[in-house]
């Protein structure tokens, strides 16, 4: 993202200070557009050229000007992801969609990357909604469209690693899993109000307890 600003605009390191983790792209972009003084008629340029640094970035070796989070990327998926995606795709009792911040091109090219994007139908994406928080709605309306179950947002679930997700949980009134692999700690994803923490998804029978 950083790349790619600099590209466009001419601002180097335009997002530090900006916080990101559990955000929506576009949340982000916005912001940094305002504090650089950028007119929000000059961002539809930023997707594009955002998801060719993205894609580059994830094919090349790691260097000096690789972000953290393209270093972490690199480590490969999270302790316990497939193994919990595998055993609930084999189920006939849960769908499963995507809630991410990132837009929609990003999330397949980070996704396909590590052969995960093959177990979600659809999903609803930063494209769709500048706040997080109504991002559940969308994609409980996106799964009926996709020939999924009529799901009342008090019977989905949304898994996460920050108090952002917990909240856009909360927000439709849905139930949260925390996973503290990410940026905050499992006291803080405590505290955030998650029904469920833990400290990574390893143990996939907790996990599917959780689930119910």
């Amino acid at each position: 993202m950083t790349r790619a600003f600099e590209d466009l605009f001419g601002v180097a390191d335009a997002f530090r200070g900006i916080p990101m983790p559990g955000r929506t792209d576009s949340w982000i972009l916005s912001d940094a557009a305002a504090l650089h003084g950028i007119s929000s008629t000059e961002l539809s340029r930023f997707p594009d050229r955002y998801l060719s640094h993205l894609k580059a970035e994830l094919a090349g070796p790691i260097n000096s000007r690789s972000s953290p989070a393209a270093a972490l990327l690199r480590k490969g998926v999270m302790p316990g992801v497939r193994p919990l995606l595998d055993a609930l795709a084999a189920r006939d009792d849960v769908y499963l969609a995507l809630l991410t911040g990132n837009y929609e091109d990003a999330a397949r090219v980070k996704l396909e990357y590590f052969d995960l994007w093959r177990y979600f139908k659809c999903g609803a994406f930063g494209d769709d909604a500048p706040d997080r928080n109504g991002l559940l709605p969308k994609a409980l309306a996106i799964v009926r469209t996709c020939g999924g179950p009529a799901v009342a947002a008090e019977h989905a679930v949304v898994i996460g690693d920050t108090p952002l997700d917990v909240a856009c949980a909360a927000a439709s009134g849905a139930r949260s899993i925390a996973v503290a692999t990410g940026n905050y700690r499992v006291d803080a994803l405590r505290a955030a109000g998650a029904d469920v923490v833990f400290e990574d998804l390893s143990d996939t029978q907790a996990v599917l307890a959780a689930i119910g």
